[in-house]
């Protein structure tokens, strides 16, 4: 009987992804013990160092030639793209038909910043794998889609939240924090990363490590500021409720257009895997820096709910949906293996040539 627990009990625990786990973690322990005075100053200066050493890791290990050469695939890269920059954002815009008050001017923010994020690398590569895709088209695409996100993500939600009534400060002034502390660290890894890159594929759990860390740090640091200001009275169980809804909304559609966009393009069964995990998943990792950045601190706790709780949504049902793509998917194709001589028949004798008339 205990041997069956403890495997059951294995079993849940591999089934669980404690990085989610640790990024609620992180939002109970700033909820307990809030940085504030002369620590939330050193956290605030933590996180911004934080942010600049995860953006230059990201351009050190992203492959120019990996992120170029999804321009070839344009038939595939292309509906990832317009639904990643074009579709998503004016279904994020629907979050403003709600009536005045329902999610507040934060969480609409939120909404339309998580719309206008790019797809997430990791988790699009890994799904597609699951789902018997094309794993080195996934690649192409999401690294594809991250180069671009570094400066069209900020330029989209300043024009769609700056330009709104929601009362987020957002606007122009932003653009130049996102240069100094997004794209200038990018850029200097890409300028580096032949040097480096090596040393940083041989250290990958180290480099994992930092990555995931300098996200919970962000995480703290932004529910910290939200806590002293207030933000669960500001967020009731309804609205809560309201904005998972919406959410799940927005995630279905994603997918649906995904997938009605791949096979409208006629692609092949693989390629369409791809264009629908790429097409409808967004990036935590470049979501959560770039949220510091854009929006004041007060806000930002607020402004990244929605994409916390789209990131936990899309990992469940991209997962299911991985693993059901995988059943349905036809069998690899083998090759006949080559015909085996009979070695208990003997060959013919060679039949003599004819000489003539006998």
């Amino acid at each position: 009987m205990s041997q069956t627990l403890i495997g059951s009990v294995r079993g849940l625990a591999r089934r669980v992804d404690w990085y989610i786990v640790a990024l609620f973690a992180a939002i109970g322990i700033a909820a307990l013990v809030p940085a504030e005075d002369t620590a939330a100053e050193a956290v605030s200066w933590l996180t911004k160092l934080a942010i600049g050493l995860l953006f230059f890791l990201y351009g050190a290990r992203l492959s120019p030639r990996a992120a170029l050469d999804g321009v070839r695939h344009w038939r595939l890269h292309l509906p990832v793209l317009a639904l990643t920059f074009a579709a998503f954002p004016l279904l994020g815009l629907a979050a403003r038909l709600l009536p005045d008050g329902l999610l507040g001017a934060e969480l609409t923010a939120g909404v339309l910043f998580l719309a206008v994020l790019p797809s997430t690398v990791q988790s699009s590569i890994a799904l597609t794998s699951v789902a018997r895709g094309n794993v080195a088209a996934a690649l192409c695409s999401a690294s594809f889609s991250t180069v671009l996100g570094v400066v069209l993500t900020p330029l989209l939600a300043v024009a769609l939240i700056g330009g709104g009534d929601g009362g987020i400060p957002i606007g122009v002034g932003q653009l130049g924090d996102i240069a100094l502390q997004l794209l200038l660290p990018f850029l200097a890894g890409q300028a580096v990363r032949r040097w480096i890159s090596g040393r940083l594929g041989r250290h990958r759990k180290v480099i994992g490590l930092c990555d995931r860390g300098s996200i919970l740090l962000v995480v703290y640091a932004a529910f910290s500021r939200g806590m002293t200001t207030g933000i669960w009275h500001r967020v009731s169980p309804g609205r809560l409720a309201l904005l998972g809804a919406l959410v799940a909304v927005l995630l279905g559609a994603a997918l649906l257009l995904a997938d009605r966009s791949a096979r409208a393009l006629g692609l092949p069964r693989e390629d369409r895997v791809t264009a629908v995990f790429c097409g409808a998943t967004k990036s935590l990792a470049s979501g959560l820096p770039m949220a510091s950045v854009l929006f004041p601190a007060d806000e930002v706790a607020m402004t990244v709910l929605p994409l916390m709780l789209y990131h936990t949504l899309q990992l469940v049902v991209c997962a299911a949906l991985a693993r059901r793509l995988s059943r349905t998917a036809p069998p690899a194709p083998t090759s006949a293996p080559p015909p085996v001589p009979a070695a208990s028949t003997p060959a013919p004798p060679p039949t003599p040539p004819r000489t003539g008339r006998r």
